[in-house]
């Protein structure tokens, strides 16, 4: 129980709306709390994970660090803040106080749905986000081919933060395209602020017809780009669900991580170490809590 998901979500519809679950999702407009995740991920030695945020929402961050500090699997949290606004430092210091506030791990934004790709250069962006460094907080980029340019600039600027990719940078496996993503994946692992989730792939190819092999080329470049001490296995659970059970997106990142030549120690930190020190999670206790 020493491994790590650094990337899975918990929703609620009941709760908020979540303005990106269109008709597709229509099977999983439903509550994903933490018995879900339990019984998910319990099976595959998944002693701890990191819930990402899923809403431009603070209260939806509030939520996630309540669930952290009861205890149980969820060890981090990613949340959500204004990184546009002038007061980003004091909001994060009310989640850090909050309750559950020691498990703030991180920050993101959706980034990939604004309409600017250069956002992440944006002053009040860049100003908000060396308030993220400052708090001694990660950020996880979510973007797609697009923003990688902004991506890397940004991740050049601000050497102090560390930033982790989520998803590869979502690349256009669907479509069997390599380039440009694969060039400007390249450019920003030169960078040593940067780290990278093998998390989401599943999605990024065809719901129905994929297979483990067709993720083999873009893992492949990722680990040669990032090498195996700094990449992150994460489900995106259960967004994943869309195409892959928990299971099957485990037994892919496995299969994928030997076939392009890490060994088992390194596949192992890929799957827990490197996970632990780049959001600064505790470390496991003998009971896998």
């Amino acid at each position: 129980m020493r491994r790590v998901d650094a990337h899975h979500h918990l929703w609620d519809p009941a709760r908020r709306a979540y303005p990106w679950m269109d008709q597709r999702l229509a099977p999983f407009q439903r509550r994903f709390g933490l018995e879900d995740l339990d019984a998910a991920a319990g099976p595959h030695g998944i002693g701890q994970t990191v819930v990402v945020q899923t809403v431009a929402s603070v209260e939806e961050t509030k939520e996630f660090l309540a669930v952290a500090g009861a205890g149980g699997r969820v060890a981090g949290v990613v949340g959500w803040v204004d990184l546009t606004a002038a007061d980003v430092a004091d909001a994060v210091a009310a989640l850090q106080t909050a309750p559950g506030g020691e498990a703030l791990v991180g920050v993101r934004h959706q980034v990939h749905d604004e309409p600017d790709p250069a956002w992440l250069l944006r002053p009040e962006v860049l100003g908000g986000l060396a308030a993220i460094a400052d708090a001694g907080l990660a950020y996880d980029l979510l973007v797609r081919e697009r923003e990688l340019p902004a991506a890397r600039a940004v991740a050049e600027r601000l050497p102090q933060l560390g930033f982790v990719l989520d998803h590869l940078g979502k690349p256009r496996i669907r479509e069997a395209q390599l380039e440009p993503w694969a060039t400007e994946l390249r450019a920003l692992a030169r960078l040593p602020n940067v780290t990278c989730k093998v998390s989401g792939l599943v999605t990024e190819a065809d719901w129905d017809t994929w297979t483990p092999q067709q993720l083999l080329r873009y893992v492949a470049a990722a680990a040669d780009a990032f090498g195996p001490d700094r990449l992150l296995f994460g489900s995106d659970w259960p967004v994943c669900l869309l195409a892959a059970d928990y299971a099957e997106v485990v037994a892919a990142a496995e299969q994928a991580l030997e076939a392009v030549g890490l060994t088992t120690a390194e596949r192992e930190l890929v799957f827990g170490a490197n996970a632990r020190r780049v959001y600064r999670l505790p470390e496991p206790t003998d009971d896998g809590g």
